[in-house]
């Protein structure tokens, strides 16, 4: 693994916008613009370091099925922060027909400098972005500068698939919606909800679009309705569950969940077992069960114990997202209460290259690794400021 720089190719940015990446700039607190996708730098890797880090990424995904199988067989949904009890039961149903429901992809986030063993920093299964660069305007980026090099990148690929195989299980006669928020502002959850459109139909798939916002519910027949009125039978949200099981129309999602088996009228991909891999907790139940795996860093849930006096802690709120709320603690360091649960997981600064703080999102579909995207930081934590940068094996 090795960061090297070199010159970005003439009208980058309209290049990858053709692409499908709308969002190449990011603006910040000064009101000033800088590339988010930045292909002044890039890193190479070896064939043997991605074949080891696939191994990883599968072996980590495993032993996160067998927390999630953990967490449900010894009822410890309320360390997840899952109190309420239709929820609980919206998991755990979802959990036990896991096989009759449609599951596609998810990403972990990697510590890894090239040398030691990769370790696990978090697992997004439910929401996970990053997905368009990943898949489409790095692998043109590599095509363009290093024509006849690879890339750790079969994601496109893996997805139509994916759609190919679960097809039998969406319900028939009716198309497949992709809803993303209309509140996002920057266009990541649209055009990621889009590729994924774009892939499904690829697969075959008869499949429409709508808005998270402009899904209704028609009262007469208690059923989720698009903006003409027809019923929603399957749907792919990029909407985090916790806000689905919270918003006013949590109660209707829970009365009419489909689960599996026909019980319900409305089928949501990513399914709601999907809650148990990506909340913080996750990382304290891995250590739990694999105590000094080489891949995993200690982490617990009721204060950091050791690590206030050894290496140091990271607190991260059991739900955040891109980075919001993470606080770095040194050792020696006081522990100061949080309004929020919290995992406390071992301070392992970002690898630093020239200055730049990575971090590895490896993508996982269908239980197989399938891609690398790469995010760099001026600081510890990556947040909405991290940068993408692109890469090859050489």
């Amino acid at each position: 693994m090795e960061r090297r720089t070199i010159e970005p190719r003439p009208g980058w940015q309209e290049t990858v916008e053709e692409q499908g990446l709308i969002y190449p700039l990011t603006r910040y607190p000064d009101n000033s613009l800088r590339p988010y996708w930045d292909e002044s730098a890039y890193y190479i890797f070896s064939l043997p370091e991605v074949e080891a880090l696939e191994e990883v990424v599968e072996e980590l995904h495993r032993m996160c099925l067998a927390a999630a199988a953990h967490i449900v067989g010894t009822d410890r949904l309320a360390d997840l922060g899952i109190t309420d009890p239709r929820v609980a039961r919206a998991v755990t149903g979802a959990w036990h027909r896991r096989a009759e429901l449609p599951s596609l992809y998810g990403r972990f986030d990697l510590h890894h400098d090239g040398t030691g063993p990769a370790k696990l920093l978090e697992y997004n299964a439910d929401t996970p972005t990053s997905l368009v660069e990943a898949a489409a305007p790095q692998w043109f980026w590599m095509e363009e500068r290093f024509p006849g090099a690879d890339q750790w990148n079969s994601l496109h690929e893996r997805l139509v698939a994916a759609w190919k195989n679960q097809a039998a299980l969406l319900p028939p006669g009716s198309p497949l919606y992709f809803a993303h928020s209309s509140a996002d502002e920057l266009g990541e959850d649209l055009m990621t909800v889009a590729y994924l459109k774009e892939t499904a139909e690829q697969a075959g798939l008869d499949t429409d679009w709508i808005s998270m916002e402009e899904i209704g519910w028609d009262r007469l027949s208690g059923r989720f309705v698009d903006n003409r009125l027809r019923f929603i039978r399957s749907c792919f949200k990029l909407y985090p569950w916790e806000w689905l099981t919270t918003d006013r129309f949590a109660p209707h999602v829970l009365d009419t969940l489909d689960n599996g088996g026909g019980t319900g009228t409305t089928l949501w991909i990513e399914p709601a077992w999907k809650m148990l891999l990506s909340n913080k907790a996750l990382l304290a139940v891995l250590w739990e069960l694999y105590p000094g795996h080489p891949n995993l860093l200690p982490a617990y849930l009721d204060g950091p114990r050791e690590l206030a006096t050894t290496t140091g802690w990271v607190s991260k709120p059991l739900l955040g997202r891109e980075g919001a709320g993470v606080t770095v603690h040194g050792p020696g360091t006081d522990p100061t209460p949080r309004p929020e649960p919290c995992c406390h997981q071992q301070l392992a600064p970002l690898p630093d290259f020239d200055g730049n703080h990575v971090v590895l999102g490896t993508w996982v579909v269908e239980n197989e690794a399938a891609g690398l995207g790469i995010r760099e930081s001026s600081g510890l934590v990556t947040d909405e400021y991290a940068r993408f940068l692109p890469h090859v094996i050489l």
